[in-house]
């Protein structure tokens, strides 16, 4: 059964310092927003059994959801 990522555990931070971080940086906020909508759509996709995407729509979901994770990653790298 398809779960969703642990972005946390992907950053190796805890979930009070992404919030804490979230709080100051709008962008940031944004992105994780963005991230957990497109993770939510790789689950439903993952999970679909009747209405199944076809391989290639959910390759590009899933590349869509690590380009969104990159943009967190370099946000979180960019000083405040």
């Amino acid at each position: 059964m398809p779960v969703t990522h642990d972005l946390y555990q992907d950053l190796k931070l805890t979930k009070e310092v992404i919030q804490q971080k979230r709080t100051k940086d709008p962008l940031l906020d944004s992105l994780i927003n963005k991230y957990s909508q497109v993770d939510e759509e790789v689950v439903k996709a993952e999970s679909a059994q009747s209405d199944a995407p076809s391989d290639e729509t959910l390759k590009k979901l899933k590349e869509k959801r690590v380009q969104v994770k990159n943009k967190i990653v370099e946000r979180l790298q960019t000083p405040s």
